[in-house]
């Protein structure tokens, strides 16, 4: 087991690529935190965790209120005694023409995707400091370095992302701290049904990497999560993990 009692956050974490690393996580040992904003479906991932004989809760949070945020880490170590890993993937997207976006929307993305971030890192740094141990992972996408039509928000969010990382990384590897992020590509998930349902995006996306695949599955995502957070990756520091099917190679 490559996280055998380890306290991982993981935020985003009842569906979707948040629930595979929540179960990737619960299966390699770790005690798991799962974080999103409805407390049944939280603790629905975490019954899943503790009926295959891990331990898990449920911890409801709007990760772009600090007040939310401090309390939900404050909750976690009372429950589990610390943090050692934070996985930063609660997110939204919001798919418009450029003009049609309100400044609701703009807001929205912009405070889940990338401000949420950054009250977590607030959260959980102190912690990992002073035993200069920890692994915080944030997802990113493929969308924060390559740009994306009607998704001008979400990708000004997930560029966003990335810099955060390399920019902490410079900050605090030197206090044990790893950050890193994932950059997935297209992966099936809730957030992008419609786009799953729009057959012309599709043969599109088959189009433009090179496995022919339009979608990958959210446990390819979950592996490259457990790495990061793992020992294994004790000496990566601000990388931006890609896992695309190779789309950006094209």
């Amino acid at each position: 087991m490559r996280l055998k009692d380890k306290v991982a956050i993981v935020t985003g974490g009842s569906m979707g690529i948040g629930e595979a690393i929540c179960l990737a996580y619960g299966r390699e040992g770790a005690k798991v935190a799962v974080v999103n904003r409805t407390r049944e479906t939280g603790e629905a991932v975490a019954r899943k965790i503790t009926d295959a004989g891990g331990a898990a809760r449920a911890f409801p949070c709007d990760v772009s209120k600090k007040a939310e945020v401090d309390a939900m880490v404050g909750g976690v170590t009372d429950a589990f005694g610390t943090v050692d890993i934070l996985v930063g993937n609660a997110g939204i997207m919001i798919n418009k023409p450029a003009e049609e976006y309100t400044e609701d929307d703009w807001d929205r993305t912009l405070d889940i995707n990338l401000k949420g971030n950054f009250l977590l890192s607030q959260a959980v740094i102190p912690i990992m400091k002073k035993k200069k141990y920890g692994k915080i992972v944030f997802m990113a996408s493929i969308a924060g370095t390559h740009a994306f039509p009607n998704a001008l928000p979400y990708c000004a969010s997930k560029g966003g992302v990335v810099m955060i990382t390399k920019a902490l990384a410079a900050e605090i590897a030197k206090d044990g701290i790893n950050v890193n992020c994932i950059s997935p590509g297209n992966t099936a998930t809730p957030l992008n049904q419609h786009l799953q349902d729009d057959p012309e995006f599709v043969k599109l996306m088959q189009s433009y990497t090179p496995t022919g695949r339009a979608y990958i599955s959210v446990e390819e995502m979950a592996g490259a999560a457990v790495f990061l957070a793992s020992d294994e990756a004790s000496a990566v520091h601000g990388h931006d993990m890609i896992v695309d099917d190779g789309w950006c190679a094209m």
